[in-house]
This record gives structure tokens, sequence and C-alpha cells, in this order.
């Protein structure tokens, strides 16, 4: 199949919300926009019990894409919605049509009670394994969450977008996260924030002296790898606004406070080649269970 989006797509109102966000990104990408619903076989007897007859086996595996692919269309003219029906285990069919795609968006549904989002297992499996950018988008996301506020101070989809956030690790800075977070910025003609968090030294924390001049110099320091980082970056983009802010504390901390700003963040995921395990990495870990926008996850080596 030809370069996509694809979104993975199971009914729930987070599969939805991030099926609106991926019509969305087709439109800015110039891309088809591709729906797979993942039919999970179950075993024999429970496929004959009352409620997974085969009527119900039906509606989902038929008419919800097909609903779904019908308002898209309607919704976002101009963007070509295909949907394709595959069976199997979801994060790995998932995992494998990314493979065609320019990325893979999946839902994530928001915490009843508490401040965050849960990923369900199938989300975490695909974001690890995936080589793919996975982009997870909260249920009840709307266009207008992504745009500042218009004049009088009511959410709209016509205003600019808010700018898009990237956190980045400035000891090994990857090509690949940098050049599609700003490949997204300049897409939405908006500014790219830079957060780099950092801690201060073991034997600086837990010594004795009151002196703030190593902190100082350390940030001093922080500050400048950061820029020495994207600079030849800007030169790339010469057309787009760059906010670089390097500060001490938690990297997650920071940009999940950041991400209520924003309009879309990214993060890395270090490849690792082990087929055991959920290599994600406790910053990206953190950022997709409490960002306040839809996050990009990039793998790099």
């Amino acid at each position: 199949m030809s370069r996509n989006v694809t979104v993975g797509l199971d009914g729930s109102p987070e599969s939805r919300a991030a099926a609106e966000w991926a019509a969305r990104e087709a439109k800015l990408r110039g891309l088809p926009l591709r729906l797979v619903h993942v039919w999970e076989p179950v075993p024999e007897p429970m496929a004959q019990a009352p409620l997974l007859g085969a009527e119900t086996q039906a509606h989902w595996s038929e008419r919800i894409p097909r609903e779904t692919a019908d308002g898209l269309r309607l919704r976002h003219p101009g963007v070509k919605v295909v949907q394709e029906q595959l069976n199997g285990r979801p994060a790995d069919v998932l995992a494998d049509a990314a493979k065609d795609a320019e990325l893979l968006v999946l839902g994530s549904r928001g915490l009843s009670g508490i401040q965050g989002f849960l990923v369900g297992s199938v989300g975490l499996a695909v974001v690890a394994h995936a080589e793919t950018p996975v982009v997870l988008v909260r249920a009840g996301e709307q266009a207008a969450d992504e745009h500042a506020m218009d004049p009088v101070g009511i959410p709209s989809a016509a205003t600019p977008f808010r700018p898009v956030l990237l956190g980045l690790d400035t000891d090994d800075p990857d090509d690949a996260v940098i050049a599609f977070a700003f490949e997204e910025a300049a897409r939405r003609d908006t500014a790219l924030r830079v957060v780099h968090g950092w801690n201060l030294p073991p034997y600086y924390v837990y010594g004795l002296s009151a002196d703030l001049s190593p902190h100082r110099q350390i940030a001093r320091q922080r500050a400048a790898a950061l820029t020495e980082a994207l600079r030849p970056w800007r030169q790339k983009y010469p057309a787009v606004e760059v906010v670089e802010d390097s500060r001490s504390g938690s990297p997650a901390n920071h940009l999940v406070d950041a991400s209520r700003e924003a309009s879309f963040v990214v993060v890395g995921r270090k490849v690792r080649r082990s087929p055991f395990g959920a290599h994600i990495g406790p910053v990206t870990h953190a950022v997709l269970h409490h960002s306040a926008a839809p996050v990009a996850v990039v793998a790099h080596d």
C-alpha cells in the first residue's frame, strides 16, 4: 500500500478521537487515511454464545469501520479514506500495519477521577515495538484543543496552532526525533518549543556547600548544549521559530507541564532489538500517561 496515515479503530470513544486527529494529520500531509479494524478471533464456545453470535461479530467487523469511514469523509472533504479489516492479535497486527504508514495513530482513554490517561496493553506493546512513529490521542481530543484561543477567549480551530513541543536529551540527540518535530511544526506553521530537563550531579546535590555558582555554571553549560544541538536544524528550517527551554528538574514533569500549552508533543524511544519487554523509557512512559496533548513516540537507534 502507498504511504498513508494509519489509525487503529475499535469503536471506542478514544479510537474515534484518534481517527479524527488522524484525518486532520492526513490532510496536513496530503496522504490517504487508512482505518484498520482488528478482529481477534474468540474461542469457538464463546463465539457461539448469544452475545457473541454472528450478528454481533458482523456489527463489530463491518458496521463500525464503515460508518466511521463515512463520517470521516463527510467531516474531512478531500481526505481519501480507506478501511481494512484484519484478523489476529491487535498489538501484532497494528505494529505490522504500521510498516506501510508514515505514522500510526491510536487512542488512550482518560482515568476517571485521576489526572492522566490510560495507555492500554495494546497501545504500550505497539509503541514499544513499532519502528514507525506512533501517536497516542486521548479520548475527547478536539481540533480546537490544538489551537490558540480566539480574541474573546473561545477555543477555535480557526486560530493558529499552539506550539509543537519536543523533549530533547542533549546527551544523545537523535536526528529522526528532531526532524519529525521540526516537520510537524512546519506543517502547522507554528513554533517549536524544545524542552531539555536535567539534574545536578550527585556530588553537588548531596554536598554541603550553599554556593549557587556551580548550579549556575551547569545551567549555562546545559543551555549551551541545547543551543548547539539545535543549531543545524534552525538553519535547515529557518521559517520555524524555535523556543529553547533548558531547566533543572525532571524532564517528564517539565514536558507534562508544557503540554498544556502545546498542540502536539514529540518524544523519542531508543530501539532495542531484544524481543522481550516493553522498551519505552521512563520519560516517554510518563509523558504518554499524563500529557494534555497528543503524543508522538519516534523510534530511533
